[in-house]
């Protein structure tokens, strides 16, 4: 799996600022990453555009994500960066 993400960051838009917002509470509160299921459920989207969604999440360096195991989530930054930040990598939980 590797990493490809611009210097730049632009910010997310709603629904990937929502999805990276519940993958960080279940990681923090229950200790483990959501399954694709409790996604759509809190999300209401389809399966289809939470794969999107996670796509953009991983392309923009804030999971670790693959579509060949897509239940497999790790979660480098939980919060949305400003426009222009590079912060260092940690990854916070992994499922």
């Amino acid at each position: 799996m590797s990493l490809q993400f611009s210097r730049w960051f632009v910010m997310l838009a709603d629904a990937e600022r929502k999805v990276l917002r519940i993958i960080a509470n279940y990681s923090a509160g229950r200790k483990r990453m959501p399954s694709l299921m409790e996604l759509g459920r809190k999300t209401g989207k389809s399966r289809e555009g939470l794969l999107n969604v996670l796509g953009v999440l991983g392309k923009e360096g804030y999971i670790l994500w693959s579509s060949a195991d897509p239940e497999r989530i790790i979660l480098i930054q939980a919060w949305e960066r400003k426009c222009g930040e590079v912060n260092g990598w940690k990854a916070y939980g992994a499922r």
